[in-house]
């Protein structure tokens, strides 16, 4: 038997490791045995000021812990600087210190963490906090999946990705997102120089449509396998209706 690929998972923005691995429970009930998702909180707490008037005022109504809005970052007005982003590296060192991970996934601002953290293993020296008795507390990860993603506007950010890096990392971009639009997102594309894009449907969320399942089950057991596109599999539990066109990088977006 195989041993266990270990997944790093970074929740977005007013998410947190509980919230993120409910809302990927499809996900996780497709990839099935030999792949562990290890979901984790980002240290800091968000106030009713942080959030949409919606979602603060269910916060604000629950004593749920579950429920406990988190970030990897706050930005400033300007949108320059990531506040909160050196405390986060601190939390995601020590999870490195304690564990091996094959590879990282995050979702939005997950996803820009995700990478950030990818580019960080290869070039650790950016950032000397980071480092454990002079050097990178993990190997380099083998691959990222960086699902809404889009590049850390900070300084630090900036030194650590350089004029770009190397670990293999999967964009997934959705068609009609408005939350992170196209611009944002081709920020990061323009730093990860081993990228492959995959575009879905749909909005700002992870895709686990049938075919999207079959895809994940199958690149995140081997990434290196060249695993076809979503629009490429034809899942067991799908019909085909011959009619879906594969959405483009380039397809109209709401801005």
């Amino acid at each position: 038997m195989s041993a266990t690929r270990k997944i790093l998972m970074l929740h977005g923005f007013s998410q947190n490791g509980v919230i993120f691995s409910k809302r990927l429970g499809a996900l996780r009930k497709a990839i099935g045995m030999g792949i562990e998702l290890v979901f984790i909180d980002a240290p800091i707490i968000l106030q009713p000021i942080d959030l949409d008037g919606g979602l603060s005022n269910v916060i604000a109504a629950s004593p749920d812990p579950a429920l406990t809005p988190r970030a990897w970052w706050r930005v400033n007005p300007e949108r320059t600087r990531a506040h909160g982003l050196e405390e986060s590296l601190m939390v995601l060192r020590d999870v490195l210190r304690r564990d091996r991970f094959d590879g990282v996934f995050g979702f939005s601002q997950g996803a820009a963490m995700a990478a950030l953290l990818a580019a960080l293993l290869e070039r650790p020296h950016a950032y000397e906090p980071f480092l454990v008795g002079g050097e990178a507390p993990h190997p380099r990860f083998q691959f990222c999946v960086a699902v809404s993603g889009f590049k850390v506007s900070d300084p630090i950010s900036d030194k650590i990705f350089g004029g770009s890096y190397e670990t293999p990392t999967l964009h997934v971009l959705g068609k009609t997102d408005v939350v992170v639009v196209e611009e944002r997102s081709k920020a990061l594309l323009s730093v990860s120089a081993n990228a492959r894009v995959e575009v879905h449907e749909g909005g700002h969320f992870v895709p686990s449509q049938a075919k999207w399942r079959t895809f994940w089950r199958e690149y995140l057991r081997d990434p290196r396998q060249g695993v076809p596109s979503p629009w490429g599999l034809v899942s067991e539990s799908q019909t085909s209706s011959g009619t879906d066109t594969p959405p483009t990088l380039d397809s109209p977006r709401v801005n």
